[in-house]
């Protein structure tokens, strides 16, 4: 006779094999609608009552969000910041890409002491992008938002994990230039009953002095989750004073 727990296991793996390929297919979607379709628990992320689609309209309206991995999007906005009047330069069209770090799309939470698959706690994937720049007073700001999916493994229960999103702006070129970097650690509970949840995240706080246009061209926007960046920095052990 099979015992609970191993049905119970089963089913999470099928669930997990799903929700990845629900996660690929969504990563994959170029439709705005379709990204905009769902809803996530309201408390999920940094999204609003309204969801995080009603959220990523309001930033970043209809033709800035692509695909996680895509490049630059047909920008179909009206040239003006949002609650400006002001007419804005080319660098509103010409806003840097967001593109997943590589290596960096992924994350997979263990149980303590071990790294095997049905140890798997949680596992994060990203799906999609957006991201909107303006320009004031010298300054370009960008808000970047990200969108992705918290799947239960094996080993995972319900409840709130903490996900380390790292966004970065980066000059690329022969050296490679890290122009701003954050760390940001992002609650996300899977309620009961639920194999999976989607999540969101925007970032608004990214703003550097406007480059000429010849370099922001090779400028691109970086988001990965940073496990390592959530590790505190162990403190030297102080010298013991000498009497």
């Amino acid at each position: 006779m099979v015992g609970r727990n191993s049905i119970g296991t089963a089913r999470r793996l099928g669930c997990l094999g799903a929700a990845l390929l629900v996660t690929g297919l969504v990563g994959a979607c170029s439709s705005t609608d379709e990204f905009f379709s769902g809803q996530p628990a309201p408390s999920q992320g940094s999204s609003s009552s309204g969801g995080f689609a009603d959220r990523f309209r309001n930033l970043f309206g209809v033709g800035n969000e692509v695909p996680a991995g895509g490049g630059r999007p047909v920008d179909q906005g009206s040239g003006q910041a949002p609650g400006t009047g002001s007419t804005l330069s080319s660098l509103e069209v010409d806003c840097p890409p967001v593109d997943i770090r590589q290596g960096a799309g992924t994350l997979q939470l263990n149980a303590p002491g071990s790294d095997q698959a049905m140890a798997l706690r949680y596992q994060a994937t990203f799906g999609r992008t957006a991201r909107q720049c303006s320009v004031n007073a010298g300054t370009l700001a960008i808000k970047v938002g990200v969108q992705g999916r918290l799947i239960l493994g094996p080993a995972g229960s319900p409840g709130e994990t903490r996900i380390p999103l790292r966004y970065a702006l980066v000059k690329e070129g022969i050296e490679p230039k890290t122009i701003w970097s954050k760390l940001y650690m992002l609650p996300v509970t899977v309620p009961p009953g639920q194999p999976n949840v989607l999540f969101t995240h925007v970032a608004e706080d990214m703003a550097i002095p406007v480059p000429p246009p010849a370099e922001l061209d090779s400028y691109v926007i970086y988001v990965g989750f940073d496990p390592q960046g959530a590790v505190p920095e162990k403190k030297p052990a102080r010298k013991p004073r000498q009497g």
